[in-house]
């Protein structure tokens, strides 16, 4: 039985890791928009933490993001212990083994949905890192990959991480197509299979299961925590791309998924928040565009929102851009506001 403090990110719900968009400032702005959601890192490889040179480049990450996961991405148990390891050092809440990325580069290297061929070795992988941390250690998956039979496949995988103790593991609903699908391909042609996920759960009722992939809203998340098509109910759900496209609804999470009574932050009050974050990275040899271009969507429907994108998107990366572009946007914001108010 696990006590709160083993709790692990399929019992909440998270905002996905996503490749060059999840990094550590993205996470501090989904941060002032949610203090419950679980955020995680990037995929980051054994290699690039063993081999590199710039540690605090591929583990760096702000006190104030927590509760955040490593995610890794490598099939070598001796260096997955190592860098499980190093994350918990770094201050990281939980370690997640990328067992569902398709793409050719990491294919190449036994990274990913590949993994998904070699239960076995995925079971031993998490083996290891479990004896290398006290954290929790989960794993995120497919179902399958190219022309596996579903349930064989998501079955034999849970089946055998299950021996070693996984400490639970989010699902991508989806196939993996290693083969002819690029991996934007991947995640939106192979058809969606939520009650498979669900049947899983019932099949291993004590590993929390996570549900992803093509989920648009909280709404649509949140029918997966109850009984779902006469199936049993799950332990979380993961937003990736409606979070990160539209980032305020993270703002409702505390209260839809955890029961918080307090109002929804204000957009007005993230970016108050934010400021002070990036006057920091400006001090230190940062640049507005590194910040900013996780915080585009911030007003996504609204009016003036298109303003707001557009002059971020064409004055943040020039290379004396300061606050006052966040500030001059916000104001074009403003102004449109006031412009619809008085129309109507």
């Amino acid at each position: 039985m696990q006590t709160p403090s083993q709790e692990s990110s399929a019992q909440h719900f998270s905002v996905a890791p996503m490749l060059d968009w999840t990094d550590r400032h993205c996470r501090y702005f989904h941060r002032q928009l949610s203090r419950k959601a679980w955020l995680y890192s990037e995929m980051v490889t054994t290699g690039a933490i063993i081999y590199g040179e710039n540690l605090p480049r591929f583990l760096g990450h702000n006190k104030d993001e927590a509760p955040v996961v490593l995610q890794l991405g490598g099939s070598n148990s001796s260096d997955l212990a190592k860098c499980a390891a190093l994350g918990e050092e770094w201050g990281y809440s939980e370690i997640n083994l990328n067992v569902g990325c398709p793409s050719e580069r990491v294919q190449n290297n036994m990274i990913g949905a590949c993994l998904m061929a070699h239960p076995k070795l995925v079971a031993e992988n998490v083996n290891a890192m479990k004896k290398s941390v006290k954290i929790p250690v989960t794993v995120k998956c497919r179902i399958g990959i190219d022309d596996q039979n579903e349930e064989e496949s998501i079955f034999e995988l849970l089946q055998t991480v299950d021996q070693v103790g996984v400490d639970g593991v989010i699902i991508h609903a989806r196939k993996a197509w290693l083969q002819g699908l690029s991996p934007k391909d991947n995640r939106e042609v192979p058809p969606l299979n939520y009650d498979l996920v669900h049947r899983m759960k019932q099949a291993f009722p004590h590993i929390p299961i996570a549900i992803n992939g093509g989920l648009q809203n909280l709404q649509q998340g949140l029918l997966h925590l109850n009984e779902y098509n006469g199936l049993d109910a799950l332990d979380g759900f993961m937003l990736g791309r409606a979070a990160y496209e539209r980032p305020y609804i993270l703002s409702e999470v505390d209260s839809l998924y955890y029961g918080q009574n307090h109002a929804p932050i204000s957009r007005e009050k993230v970016i108050e928040n934010m400021l002070p974050y990036i006057e920091d990275h400006l001090q230190t040899g940062g640049k507005l565009i590194q910040i900013t271009r996780h915080m585009l969507g911030l007003f996504h429907g609204l009016p003036g929102g298109r303003l707001w994108r557009r002059h971020l998107s064409e004055n943040a990366y020039k290379s004396d851009a300061s606050l006052e572009v966040i500030q001059q946007a916000y104001q074009k914001v403003r102004q449109e506001q006031e412009r619809m108010e008085l129309r109507a």
